[in-house]
Formats: structure tokens, sequence, C-alpha cells
């Protein structure tokens, strides 16, 4: 794998692809922490609420499910444009951003020629140009397939829960990345979680490790509350921001788009039953 990695990352650079600081991967340890969720809102608020070009890559290969998401039905992906096709003709739109979708069935990129994934990546580089970010989403884990991309973008969100093993897979992800290739330009993401009490926990416990370990000082996006809107939406496929845009899901969602975009975070107002809850904890 690092091989591999090696030799696409010299083929970049020699043919002068240059990092662009547009480029946000979204990456997760570990599956079912809601990362495409994450990485298709994110693409939403920036689009609408902050008025940016966006592009939402699907490069989650083997699993990809953007589409799906978003409810928009595409016979054209990724793997299309290494058989030719222009990126432009596979490129849709959606609710104001721009989605690439991903595709499945290929097992691993040594399966792809240096010279089709070059193309990817130079088509790639031309198109990004005509957006403000470049939105990332790349499989779960250590994937040869997209380490290239996690290694391009100039900053990582790597979502993680509060459960032990969403938290062990984030620490083994960022490790690798630390260790085999020099990244460390991560921000956490504690995502599904109780209250805020729970998110800020489960990011010092984890920002704790990392500092030990890897001496890298880690800093944290956001937590983000599990809803029963969230959970409503992604059954009927839409689109939370779109449908339930004052909800703590994506209100929290919106702070973190807000400080990527160097904007004020809106003001996030406690409900009258979560300060009853407060007022019980803190008496407790």
């Amino acid at each position: 794998m690092e091989g591999q990695a090696k030799g696409l990352l010299k083929l970049i650079n020699e043919k002068g692809i240059h990092r662009n600081t547009k480029f946000l991967a979204i990456a997760s340890g570990k599956g079912g922490v809601g990362k495409t969720n994450f990485a298709v809102n994110l693409a939403y608020i920036l689009a609408n609420d902050f008025d940016k070009k966006v592009l939402l890559i699907d490069a989650d290969m083997g699993m990809a499910n953007v589409h799906i998401l978003v409810n928009v039905n595409t016979k054209k992906t990724l793997k299309d444009i290494l058989n030719g096709e222009r990126i432009e003709d596979i490129i849709f739109t959606t609710r104001n951003f721009d989605v690439l979708p991903g595709f499945s069935g290929i097992d691993a990129i040594n399966e792809i020629d240096d010279s089709a994934v070059y193309k990817l990546v130079q088509n790639l580089n031309d198109i990004s140009e005509n957006y403000d970010f470049v939105l990332i989403d790349t499989s779960a884990g250590i994937d040869n397939k997209v380490i290239s991309f996690i290694r391009a973008s100039s900053k990582t969100y790597v979502l993680t829960t509060p459960e032990p093993t969403a938290i062990m897979d984030a620490y083994a992800l960022i490790k690798s990345m630390k260790k085999l290739y020099d990244y460390s330009n991560f921000k956490i993401v504690v995502n599904m979680v109780k209250n805020e009490d729970e998110g800020i926990e489960t990011f010092e416990r984890l920002r704790s490790s990392i500092k030990k370990f890897l001496d890298i000082d880690v800093q944290l996006a956001g937590v983000i509350p599990l809803t029963k809107n969230l959970q409503k939406t992604v059954k009927k496929k839409q689109i939370i921001s779109e449908v339930y845009p004052s909800d703590k899901f994506v209100l929290h969602l919106k702070k973190i788009a807000a400080s990527e975009v160097g904007e004020p975070a809106p003001e996030i107002k406690e409900g009258f039953w979560d300060r009853v809850v407060s007022f019980l904890r803190k008496e407790g």
C-alpha cells in the first residue's frame, strides 16, 4: 500500500499538480459514524447558507452512496471518467451544489493503471478552480484507493462517535497517516452525541492519546447530536439541512461550516427541556 501511494504521489508531483487549499477530505476510522451524511449536509450548508460554490466527490470506492442520500439516480460515475468520459458530463447538480458520484466494483487501486489515476487527478485539478470548496467523502479506514486524496487535502475532518471502537479506529487512522506519510492536518468531529459534555469528553480522550503518542495537537471542529429528525430524513432520503434547518444537528454543523469559511457562527439556543435537563444535572 505504501509503495503504491508513494508512486502515485510521485506521479502527481512530476506532472505539476499541486495541492489545492480548497480541498477538504472527510474520513473516519470505521463505518457507521455518519461520515457521508456529514459530508452531504456540509456541502448543502456551504452552498445554501454561505453562498459557496461546492463540489462533493464520492470517493468511497466500493460503497459509494452519496447519490442515495441526495435521492438522485445517476448512470455515470467516477468509473466512466477512467473509461474516457468527460468529468463535466459525470457531475450532476442538486440543491445548489455539485456531486461527482462514486462507484462500486473495483477492489483495489492496483487494478487501475497509473495513467488512468493521473488522468482522474488531472481532471479534478482542472475543474477545482471553479469551486470554493471541494469536499471528498473518502472510504472508512486506511484505504489505499483514496489515500492520495487525503494527503493532497489541506485539511481532513475525522469523524468519530463516543463508542470506544470508533475512538480507537479514529486514532488508528490518524496514527497511520502520521507515521506513514507525516500528514497531520486533522480536525475532529464527534458525531451522534447525547449531549455536549459527552462530545467534549470523547474528544479529550482522543486528543490526549494523539498528543501523547503522536505529538500532534488536534483541534475539535465540533460535536454533533443524533436527533430524531436526522434518523427520519435519512430513511426518507432527504437532507436534514434542507427539511429541518433549525434542527440541533443542523445548527451544530452550521457552526463548523461558519468556522471553515471564517464567518461568525450562528447562535445555538437551548430549548426549554434542554434547560430543565441542564438544571437537573447541576442540582444532582
